[in-house]
């Protein structure tokens, strides 16, 4: 399995992406583009180029996509981070769709079971590195917009939604159904208010 993308140098992250928002949209992002351009063509920077074709910033032959471009505007900047975080850490936001909201060390503990590597290893600092500091230009809220009006099963079951279906004569047939509802791990009571709503509005309803 493919480890989830990251820089050693995760300092540059920031860096680089703050030049792209100041820069032109090049026709490709090439690292004479990086380097000549954006001021970055040393060692420590080339591997920022295969990184943002993972997050889905560039395609393979280096063609800025709709989210290099959405990233560029102040006003959608934010989502746009947290659209190319959700594609490129795919397997970490599997695991748990509010991984952002993780404390350091639950993170940390997270991508050690998706890698299989020691809790020391270089590579598990890096990727966490590299996730936190897309983090600081990500704006999650916005993007979570989508994310709740969709309900979909989720990862820690925490409740019980039990229906039975009213008869409408003594001969009709009566049915009953359990639904579980698998509810994120979140303090944000939104999150909640904005899936029972959903319940209440698609499922609890009599024909």
């Amino acid at each position: 399995m493919a480890l989830p993308p990251f820089i050693n140098s995760t300092g540059l992250i920031g860096k680089i992406f703050e030049k792209i928002q100041e820069a032109k949209v090049p026709p490709r992002y090439t690292l004479d583009f990086q380097a000549t351009v954006l001021g970055y063509g040393s060692g420590s920077a080339r591997p920022f180029i295969p990184f943002l074709k993972r997050l889905g910033f560039i395609q393979s032959d280096g063609t800025p996509t709709d989210i290099y471009t959405r990233f560029r505007n102040v006003d959608s900047s934010g989502a746009a981070m947290a659209e190319a975080m959700r594609h490129g850490f795919a397997d970490i936001f599997q695991k748990n769709e509010f991984a952002h909201a993780l404390a350091d060390e639950k993170l940390k503990n997270l991508v050690v079971e998706i890698t299989g590597k020691e809790p020391g290893d270089g590579t598990v600092a890096a990727i966490v590195g590299s996730f936190k500091a897309c983090k600081q230009l990500a704006d999650f809220d916005s993007a979570e917009d989508k994310a709740r009006a969709d309900v979909t099963p989720l990862d820690t079951s925490k409740s019980l939604v039990k229906h039975e279906v009213k008869s409408k004569s003594s001969n009709d047939l009566r049915l009953s159904y359990t639904i579980n509802v698998n509810l994120p791990e979140t303090t944000d009571v939104n999150v909640y208010n904005a899936i029972f709503s959903a319940i209440r509005t698609n499922l609890l309803t009599d024909e």
